[in-house]
């Protein structure tokens, strides 16, 4: 699969993890940020712009389903995406607990930035509670972890397939 569609259809099952797990769960949005985690494992493939860009526009679509402060997320994850992707440049990250601390690391980058900006620009802001702060580290960088080993696996089956149809044709 090329990136564009694996971007599409990471973005559209985030989306609807967002939706559902918000209509199931009032706090999901607290517990998990499935936008964080599209961003990330998309700028782990190393490419800055492309990072930047997803970024930013994955920012902005998570900003108008929270309807808090608009271009809060899309400033964080701008950020978090071209860091991401720069950081891959320079790191090789293969297994899927390398992706759990790069997505979690980012996670807590994501809140850093998203409390100093609050902070900036509202006149009155509040701290965010440590618990679920530390709970979406967590739960991002797992999150993460099983998409990143599940498409590497996704990936390796259809590979092998693949393989063995092509074998087959060239026996007969």
């Amino acid at each position: 699969m090329s990136g564009a569609v694996k971007l599409i259809a990471g973005l559209a099952a985030g989306l609807l993890a967002h939706l559902v797990g918000s209509h199931l769960f009032p706090d999901f949005p607290r517990l998990m940020d499935v936008f964080l985690v599209v961003v990330a494992l998309h700028a782990l493939s190393g490419n800055s712009l492309s990072g930047l860009l997803v970024g930013m526009t994955v920012g902005l679509l998570h900003d108008t389903l929270t309807g808090g402060l608009y271009g809060l997320y899309g400033f964080a994850d701008t950020i978090i995406g071209y860091g991401t992707a720069r950081l891959a440049q320079r790191l090789v990250i293969q297994r899927a607990t390398g992706v759990f601390v790069v997505v979690g690391l980012a996670s807590l980058l994501q809140q850093v930035l998203l409390v100093g900006l609050t902070f900036l620009l509202l006149p009155d802001p509040a701290w965010p509670p440590l618990l679920w702060a530390g709970a979406r580290v967590l739960a991002c960088g797992f999150v993460g972890m099983v998409v990143y080993a599940a498409a590497g696996s996704f990936a390796s089956n259809y590979e092998s397939r693949r393989r063995n149809r092509m074998s087959r044709l060239r026996l007969d």
